[in-house]
């Protein structure tokens, strides 16, 4: 019997749930040429709403192509030269025997080094001399613009985890140089996600930052408890199993609403599940889980400094007033100067996330296995 859970990747077709609101602003935005900011935490679904919306705007139009480009393992401005290149011409060009003509147009001062895969001769590899590039980046910052109004077609250029670029060698000048193209661009518009929301938020929504207005902002938020219910009993009812409300509902509450998980801990619950589900089995589902994950989570732990990990506590416990002197005291944290400095250190760890001065877990099941393994609280 199929698995009816989906995690770890895209959530397609019927795996896919709600997002409905923020599908259609997405679909919008690639039909009207509007460059896009998605920002959320890791492994709330922004992937698979990227993908869903491109699937959707290509399906009713097919002048439109959709590009996508992964940033994480970019470390260079060379390399993001040498993806952006290879991604345009693969989405735009079918026919090996047209891709050397078109460079020759289109990046005559460059002139890239071609190489065809033996396995697959439509998968290419472009090789650039970094002089040249230096001299003339606008060959391939332009490039998928020069090929759009070659083939009379739109194109939507969507870069995963695009807060990596921060970590180039001079980020600034290289984001004014991105931004200084593609801000005249016509036929190609943007969609740049990531993440590391605090990255994100520097890159696109401070003034002094090249990207500052670029485009539609927008901040992916968790998929809520009632929609999550319903898709949980669906998925049950479709392998012919059954979950009451009650029990649907506390699989998403345990995990706190994060789409990845709820889906990790349903399939856990949906394999201990014969006819109709029990509570005891989503506990024990979600013991299991934070026990798999129990390694990992001691070496996050181990790694952070005895005041961060004291800090942990106290969002543990639910306290709310961190700066406050009884606080401090409790939980040794020494004086109100620690707590910014905290809270910066640990969101650049991606361990916790902060969002109008409350601050959150961005691991729920960390959070569980702290409380319960780690610090041992009742």
């Amino acid at each position: 019997m199929k698995i009816p859970f989906v995690y770890g990747k895209l959530a397609l077709f019927s795996d896919f749930t709600d997002r409905e609101t923020e599908l259609e602003r997405l679909v919008n935005n690639f039909k009207s040429g509007v460059n896009t900011m998605l920002i959320s935490p890791r492994r709330w679904g922004k992937s698979s709403l990227v993908v869903k919306a491109a699937d959707r705007v290509i399906a009713k139009n097919k002048k439109v192509k959709v590009c996508f480009i992964d940033v994480f393992e970019v470390r260079t401005e060379a390399q993001f030269y040498q993806v952006l290149a290879e991604a345009v011409m693969k989405v735009t060009t079918s026919r090996i025997d047209e891709i050397g003509g078109y460079l020759q147009r289109f990046m005559s001062k460059l002139l890239p080094k071609i190489s065809f895969s033996p396995d697959n001769m439509q998968e290419i590899s472009l090789a650039f001399d970094w002089k040249d590039l230096q001299k003339h980046p606008s060959e391939v910052l332009d490039l998928a613009e020069k090929m759009a109004i070659e083939k009379k077609i739109e194109i939507v250029l969507c870069f995963d985890e695009f807060q990596n670029i921060a970590a180039f060698e001079h980020p600034l000048a290289f984001q004014k140089k991105l931004r200084s193209h593609w801000q005249k661009h016509q036929k190609v518009s943007y969609c740049l996600y990531g993440s590391k929301r605090h990255m994100m938020m520097d890159i696109f929504t401070s003034p002094s930052m090249p990207f500052y207005k670029f485009g539609d902002v927008f901040f992916l938020e968790k998929i809520k408890e009632d929609k999550w219910v319903p898709f949980i009993q669906s998925k049950f009812l479709e392998s012919k199993k059954k979950i009451h409300e009650k029990d649907a509902r506390l699989i998403a509450q345990l995990v706190e609403n994060h789409p990845y998980y709820v889906q990790q801990l349903a399939q856990l619950t949906w394999l201990r599940t014969i006819n109709t589900c029990k509570s005891p089995s989503i506990h024990d589902a979600h013991d299991t889980l934070m026990l798999q994950l129990s390694l990992l989570f001691q070496n996050i732990t181990d790694s952070l400094s005895i005041m961060q990990v004291h800090f942990l506590k106290a969002l543990v416990n639910g306290e709310t007033r961190l700066s406050s002197k009884k606080i401090l005291d409790t939980y040794d944290l020494g004086s109100s100067a620690n707590i910014s400095q905290l809270k910066k250190a640990l969101a650049n760890r991606e361990i916790i996330d902060i969002v109008t001065n409350e601050v959150n877990f961005t691991d729920p099941v960390y959070k569980a296995w702290l409380k319960k393994y780690y610090f041992k609280i009742k």
